[in-house]
């Protein structure tokens, strides 16, 4: 066994904040396993960087009429402290915009290069003569040849999910200009995947096929029996690591070729600060890699990533590569596109100090091993019946006994019945079960041993009853307050990886300070004579209209992508049919119009409605002069009740529109007709 671990989580994307699909899929997951490391003993580095190159970061910007680098430093600030907030425990969070990193893909990229390790290749790609840029995939728009959908992209149709290619678009367009783009010659740099399959299939297939997940072995299996194929490492962008070489102008490295390097110059940035040798991590058989993924970037890091090293020489392969399926939210799947998402910025800011109410309810959902779900309603249950209702309360009674009974000192047990043994037995198991099931990636398992500890003191003090035993036997509740605070105490250190900010508080409550994990149980964790402090409010009860409000939140969400104006108001509260035959709409025609005085967005108009000739104030004067009005046949509210304005009595209403550019547009009769006509 390895005395260090490397361990990375999967660069986000800088063009957005991160979402509980996320946190659930790669980043709390990879926390609880670095935490549990470095409670085990080991040397660990945590190592993770906004991604801030490629694609969705341009389009992003053009989409804001800002500059790449204005959105990757919005996003990378939000992002950062996110995973702040939620005590996410990297050792480097660092950015792919860094000096060192550009300075270490770039070397990376120069020494493949030197040692004859790339094919350069010429190949036809969809260029924009008006914007004068060759159009990556996302660049490019036109109809996906299997659905119809006018909108697929270049590289997939988020419609029917089918991966394409620009070429089998029907009418592809740029998405830079409009125009129909035209096919035009350029050179990049490839890296022949095909002469790593044998590397590959003796590593993976032979080599991992017992320890890794099926998710993760079956997509590698499958990649490597369809054949590999050279992949392009350069792209023809304006925004990326500059290719490093003489002849290489207008080209940057391919997204995916620098973005792993990451978790190299990030490690050296951190091993550099803290006096230490990033080669331990990355270059010595004394280490172990283990990658957080999605699945959706399985390729990249057990295939292209792993080859780039292989061709490099030196670099140690991941042990694991634990890639999780996605999480959905309210039964349907997360998209940043449509808004349908619970962010983790907002969720801190809804929900000060229950930071661990998320890291718990997403870990007891974490979809390791099929796609699983989230809900609100679940995520109350989870924190009210199991939080605070069996952790909570089981720390809240102890304490409160202990400071009752013994002025908060540990009293000195007398003779342990079997029940007491029987509880420090079962004690004595979970940490070696909740270890086993984290070095083998199963948290939700490693989460329920956890808890099963809280049950375990719970059900003993329901048991024992010590309030009831202490009016006729109060030597019996010395050993029963005794046995319940070393669960508490226990329960302060094994939880810690799950619920950093709940340790936290217990550690200050309970006055301990840091043990190893495995050396919790070899001795009591609170031994006799040691004095606990107040415990601090643990967890709090979430209540339904607080649920109810974020629930709303999202029919809000949902509601706004049914729009097909994104900028029209909301529609307002429904009326009765009844109502609705009280409205009285008439043709009407302006007989006579002059400004109101002293008020520069007031009309005086004289109408005739076919019922009378009326007076109406309308604040139209910004759109229209009188004199280009007066003839022209309108619709009018007749029924509304006169109100005075400016002085004036206004008997009815115009009705008009808002056009594009901020003016109005009268709502008038495609061809003229008698004033008084019904509308409705």
């Amino acid at each position: 066994m390895s005395d260090k671990k490397m361990i990375t989580a999967a660069l986000p994307y800088a063009n957005g904040p991160v979402h509980i699909g996320h946190l659930a899929g790669v980043y709390i997951p990879a926390d609880v396993y670095a935490r549990f490391q470095r409670r085990a003993g080991k040397d660990v580095a945590f190592i993770c960087g906004s991604d801030e190159h490629g694609i969705p970061i341009t389009i992003r910007a053009k989409k804001e009429g800002v500059a790449p680098q204005d959105i990757v430093d919005k996003y990378h600030a939000i992002i950062k402290k996110s995973f702040e907030d939620l005590g996410i425990s990297f050792d480097r969070y660092s950015r792919t915009t860094s000096k060192k990193h550009h300075q270490m893909s770039q070397d990376f990229f120069k020494t493949l290069y030197d040692a004859g390790k790339f094919t350069e290749e010429t190949s036809e790609q969809y260029f924009d003569e008006q914007a004068g840029e060759f159009l990556a995939d996302r660049y490019i728009v036109g109809t996906c040849p299997n659905c119809g959908n006018e909108n697929a992209y270049g590289d997939q149709c988020e419609k029917c999910g089918s991966t394409l290619s620009p070429s089998e678009l029907i009418n592809p367009k740029s998405m830079l200009s409009g125009n129909v783009p035209v096919l035009k010659p350029t050179q990049n740099w490839y890296l022949p995947l095909n002469e790593y399959e044998d590397f590959l299939n003796q590593w993976i297939i032979e080599g991992h096929k017992e320890d890794w997940k099926p998710n993760v072995y079956g997509q590698v299996k499958s990649w490597l029996n369809d054949g590999l194929k050279p992949r392009a490492m350069t792209r023809d962008l304006n925004w990326g690591v500059p290719v490093p070489l003489p002849n290489a102008e207008g080209k940057v490295l391919y997204v995916w070729f620098d973005a792993p390097i990451g978790y190299i110059s990030f490690t050296q940035e951190w091993a550099e600060e803290n006096g230490k040798n990033w080669k331990d991590y990355w270059q010595s058989e004394n280490s172990e890699l283990v990658h957080f993924i999605g699945k959706d970037n399985i390729v990249f890091h057990c295939i292209i990533f792993p080859s780039m090293m292989k061709a490099h020489g030196g670099y140690i392969m991941p042990t694991n590569v634990p890639a999780f399926e996605f999480l959905n939210l309210e039964n349907e799947k997360i998209s940043t596109s449509r808004n349908w998402a619970v962010w983790a910025h907002e969720y801190v800011q809804d929900f000060p100090n229950q930071q661990d109410a998320l890291r718990y309810a997403l870990l007891s959902s974490a979809p390791e091993t099929k796609d699983n779900n989230f809900t609100w309603k679940d995520f109350q249950t989870k924190n009210n019946s199991e939080l605070v209702g069996i952790f909570g309360n089981f720390i809240n009674r102890v304490t409160v006994l202990t400071q009752k009974y013994y002025n908060g000192i540990v009293p000195q047990p007398n003779e342990f019945a079997q029940v007491d043994k029987d509880l420090y037995h079962e004690m004595q198991q979970i940490p070696e079960k909740i270890g086993k099931n984290l070095d083998e990636f199963r948290f939700r398992d490693a989460l329920t041993e956890m808890m099963n500890l809280a049950r375990l003191g719970n059900k003993y003090l329901a048991d024992e009853e010590p309030w009831k035993v202490i009016k006729d036997n109060p030597e019996r509740v010395k050993t029963q307050m005794f046995c319940a605070l070393q669960v508490a105490g226990a329960l302060a250190y094994l939880c810690e990886p799950f619920l950093p900010f709940t340790s936290q508080k217990m550690k200050s409550g309970l006055n301990l300070g840091n043990k190893n994990w495995y050396e919790v149980l070899n001795t009591p964790p609170i031994p006799t004579g040691h004095q606990i402090n107040e415990m601090p409010l643990l967890f709090s009860k979430i209540e339904d209209d607080v649920i109810e409000a974020q629930i709303k939140k999202l029919e809000n969400t949902k509601i706004n992508n049914q729009k097909t104006n994104p900028n029209a108001n909301p529609m307002k509260e429904q009326i009765s049919f009844d109502d609705f035959t009280k409205i009285d709409l008439r043709t009407a025609t302006i007989l006579e119009a002059e400004k109101v005085e002293k008020a520069d967005k007031l009309l005086k108009l004289k109408v005739d409605t076919g019922v009378d000739v009326r007076t109406v104030v309308s604040g139209i004067a910004e759109s229209f002069s009188p004199e280009e009005i007066i003839g022209k046949q309108v619709m009018i509210l007749l029924n509304l009740a006169p109100r005075k304005i400016r002085g004036i009595e206004s008997q009815g209403m115009l009705l008009l529109t808002t056009k594009a550019d901020g003016k109005l547009a009268f709502v008038t009769p495609d061809e003229t007709v008698a004033n008084g006509v019904e509308i409705g």
